[in-house]
């Protein structure tokens, strides 16, 4: 399973990813598909005093991330099974940073998705999309790019090449700065 394959470790390690997303010890972070917890450890390190929200369709999956933890999750970490194309569990602005890890591809409604981490997702928060090879589903930058400014999002830089990247956007601050949705 390449979930799990220490080769993944060539793409991209789950320290690099913490480091790009600009997080301190205090973020609310929700960590969409995070499958067998590939990075939930190191995000649930970097936001001890915060907290890490695994959101995935499969309850298996979040059982899975669980034992990354020992299958326990510590006190700042919480899982739930939902939906990430309907309407999610949680209030308007609840987090600063949404991290979705070779997920939007997958989606079959990304647009709807998107508005759901939107509305979860606090003014000046952030969106960062990892997007790589082999993944099938792979969302090349530039349709990345029209599909979030779409959803009224504002790209705030791109890192890694296009076949293994990291791309980040904003959430407005104010609606008069966002395009129209």
């Amino acid at each position: 399973m390449f979930l799990d394959n220490p080769l993944r470790r060539l793409m991209i390690t789950p320290a690099a990813l913490a480091d790009r997303l600009r997080l301190n010890s205090t973020s609310r972070v929700l960590e969409v598909g995070p499958g067998s917890g590939y990075f939930s450890l190191e995000l649930a390190r970097r936001v001890p005093e915060g907290r890490l929200q695994l959101l995935d369709l499969q309850p298996e999956m979040l059982a899975q991330a669980a034992q990354k933890f020992g299958g326990q999750l510590p006190g700042h970490v919480q899982s739930i099974a939902a939906d990430a194309c309907g309407p999610l569990p949680f209030d308007d602005a609840s987090f600063d940073v949404v991290v979705l890890v070779t997920v939007l591809g997958e989606l079959p409604c990304p647009k709807d998705g998107l508005a759901s981490f939107y509305r979860v997702l606090r003014p000046g928060g952030m969106i960062a999309v990892h997007e790589q090879l082999p993944d099938p589903d792979i969302i090349w930058p530039a349709r990345l790019g029209h599909l979030m400014t779409g959803a009224g999002f504002r790209p705030l830089g791109r890192q890694g090449p296009k076949w293994n990247y990291t791309a980040l956007f904003e959430k407005p601050v104010s609606r008069g700065a966002e395009q129209s949705r």
